[in-house]
């Protein structure tokens, strides 16, 4: 089994840096599909209120007969759930169905701006952090302006900032901000929606390096110092996006999948989402 690096985030905890991500994994899928990487050796695990299955990740850990210890559970604030207090009571909600006494990370999912104060909500989640009830707390889709309105609240700076980022959208306003306050990147939908793979680059370094797309793809955001975690429902690509800690892109294929950004946002804008 692969040892998996750890990224150290800015309260000190370490965070496997390679996870799996459970986004629209259904209710039927969400246990045999979390029981698989637990099985492979993934020990991180990306989930959401808003995701709706919660439940089937806490059932498949404790099937796991693994240490709680052993393995970084997310899990993220639910938009319109955006009060101060929303985010002790949902993050209470959350642990009841994940079966657990705490989770490693909680992040507000959304900063929807045009709805309310994401300030004020994250002072919320810093209630969630003094209790015990998170290890770490962290955003989600914060554009630098975001970021910059939370840090000057003066409290806790977010552990990590996980953004839309994959080779043909490298978000690298939303990276710059984050890294500037010392604030790890995370990557959802790192492979592009799957988009990302039929490039001709990414083909290229596949057939050199005598890995998959995926894999390469992968191991360009490990490289890049990301924390990543493709989703798949599948038990083969499961253990495919898991080896990829034995083979190194050169410094010449990481400029050459730099250089497919092209702007190519899948999901929300942040600064008009929710």
């Amino acid at each position: 089994m692969a040892q998996v690096p750890t990224v150290t985030l800015n309260d000190g905890r370490a965070i496997p840096q390679l996870g799996i991500g459970v986004w629209q994994v259904s209710n039927d899928d969400i246990e045999a599909t979390v029981a698989k990487a637990l099985e492979v050796g993934y020990r991180h695990i990306d989930t959401a209120q808003g995701y709706q299955n919660e439940k089937g990740v806490g059932d498949a850990f404790t099937a796991s007969g693994l240490s709680r210890h052993d393995v970084w559970v997310t899990t993220k604030l639910a938009n319109g759930k955006h009060s101060r207090t929303d985010a002790v009571d949902e993050l209470k909600i959350s642990l009841e169905k994940l079966g657990m006494d705490y989770v490693d990370l909680y992040l507000i999912h959304w900063p929807t701006p045009t709805k309310g104060d994401f300030v004020e909500t994250w002072r919320g989640m810093q209630d969630a952090l003094e209790s015990g009830l998170a290890k770490s707390i962290g955003v989600s889709n914060f554009q630098p302006a975001h970021l910059d309105a939370v840090v000057a609240d003066g409290g806790v700076v977010p552990a990590v900032n996980q953004i839309e980022l994959h080779p043909t959208f490298a978000n690298q306003a939303a990276v710059d901000g984050s890294l500037k306050h010392g604030i790890k990147v995370e990557s959802w939908s790192p492979l592009g929606l799957g988009a990302d793979l039929g490039n001709d680059t990414v083909a290229r370094i596949a057939a050199a390096t005598g890995k998959t797309p995926a894999q390469v793809i992968i191991r360009w955001h490990l490289q890049k110092g990301y924390i990543v975690f493709p989703k798949s429902v599948t038990p083969s690509r499961i253990e495919e996006n898991f080896d990829v800690f034995d083979f190194e892109l050169t410094t010449d294929d990481l400029a050459a999948i730099d250089a497919l950004d092209a702007g190519n946002r899948t999901g929300g804008n942040p600064d008009i989402f929710g």
